[in-house]
């Protein structure tokens, strides 16, 4: 989509929201042609061709030379699992608590923006498939649905993600609200005091549109007709010194556990739990921030191991499989969030597709402890897996 001459920025506001139930409802009438996706894997291909070329960019994009993009997936193919063999797998128990709640499974709902870009009902039907999956979704600060939206679709566990703006007020109040409306934690992103070069949101010309929960306080529309709108949006919203003195304003201000979102480095953990966070979740932004940083699972133990247990650590980055939740588990993390497939089961089958998404990774964990040796996640363990360091240093 390119803006015509003399056409408003207001309008492609209005326009686009038209252009994906347009894209959805073509996109209903040919499915029943199309093979049913095996895997969650193959929602992305029906993902591509139900949304326009903008937002799908936007979706499955990274920054710069996406070298991180590539690795979150492809570093999981570098650990291999060590099964163990005549163990009792009749019944295989996936349930968990997080924070205290109780899960189906160790599996969550990654903090993605802008829902409605790939379904008209947004993040209303992302968190009924949440509900009916029994899992916990964090809803994201850009949400293209209101709060008090999410919290009245349905009765569920929910965390709340948050990004702390100039105007710590707006920050301040959108906690309030969550709060208020029943939401269970607060998931601080710490890895974005400035948004990451998206190559393909720039040549996109990527537009910024006005999210719901800001209505009346801020406004996401931009006069610049240069590159993306969502980076001209981000600059001029994002606290650029936005530092670990925050985390005790944020304490101040909610009595709700705060997990941090964005560590990367044992330096980084043992301040964190120093600083008194409830929870990690080891994450670089899906290879949407900087490039060139290690991909997310790489570093998982590194930071479980600096926070010797004193805090969950929840981990983000390329899952894609039920052996990569496998794998994150055996390394130290709680839970893990899922964020692309989500997206992308919602713009190819909208609530159906997201609940598809996750029973889909939690048969293949399920499975996958079966033909580990696994009956519960207490048995997973670091001695079910051996990653690359470690058959590296078996030929020193």
């Amino acid at each position: 989509m390119r803006l015509e001459k003399g056409e408003r920025v207001s309008d492609r506001n209005r326009l686009f929201f038209i252009l994906i139930q347009t894209r959805y409802d073509l996109h209903r009438l040919s499915e029943k042609m199309t093979g049913e996706p095996v895997n969650v894997n193959e929602f992305q291909e029906l993902a591509k061709q139900s949304l326009p070329k903008m937002y799908y960019d936007f979706y499955t994009g990274g920054s710069e030379d996406q070298y991180t993009l590539k690795q979150n997936v492809q570093a999981f193919s570098r650990i291999i699992i060590r099964p163990r063999i005549l163990v009792d797998v009749s019944r295989i128990d996936m349930s968990t608590t997080i924070l205290g709640y109780n899960t189906s499974s160790p599996i969550m709902i990654a903090p993605t923006g802008l829902h409605k870009l790939a379904h008209p009902e947004g993040e209303v039907a992302t968190a009924r498939a949440a509900a009916a999956c029994n899992t916990i979704m964090a809803l994201s600060f850009t949400s293209t649905c209101t709060v008090e939206e999410v919290a009245l679709s349905c009765n569920a566990v929910r965390f709340f993600q948050l990004y702390i703006y100039k105007r710590h007020d707006i920050s301040a109040l959108m906690v309030q609200r969550a709060e208020r409306n029943g939401f269970k934690a607060i998931i601080l992103t710490v890895d974005t005091p400035r948004l990451g070069r998206r190559e393909a949101d720039i040549k996109n010309k990527m537009i910024a549109p006005q999210l719901k929960n800001l209505e009346g306080l801020l406004s996401t529309e931009s006069d610049s007709d240069d590159g993306s709108k969502l980076e001209a949006y981000a600059s001029k919203t994002l606290d650029p010194s936005l530092c670990w003195k925050d985390i005790e304003w944020l304490r101040s201000i909610t009595s709700l556990p705060i997990l941090i979102k964005g560590v990367l480095t044992a330096q980084d953990a043992i301040k964190a739990v120093e600083v008194g966070v409830d929870g990690l979740i080891v994450s670089n932004h899906g290879g949407r921030q900087l490039d060139f940083v290690p991909a997310s699972i790489d570093v998982l133990e590194e930071v479980v191991n600096a926070v010797g247990g004193k805090v969950p650590v929840l981990f983000d980055g390329g899952v894609r499989r039920g052996t990569d939740v496998f794998k994150a588990l055996a390394l130290g993390a709680k839970a893990v969030l899922v964020g692309r497939p989500i997206l992308y089961g919602l713009a190819a089958k909208g609530e159906n597709g997201v609940k598809r998404v996750v029973e889909m990774l939690k048969n293949e964990l399920e499975l996958t402890m079966a033909l580990s040796g696994c009956p519960t996640l207490k048995d997973i363990t670091r001695n079910h897996v051996k990653t690359y360091l470690d058959r590296l240093n078996c030929r020193l």
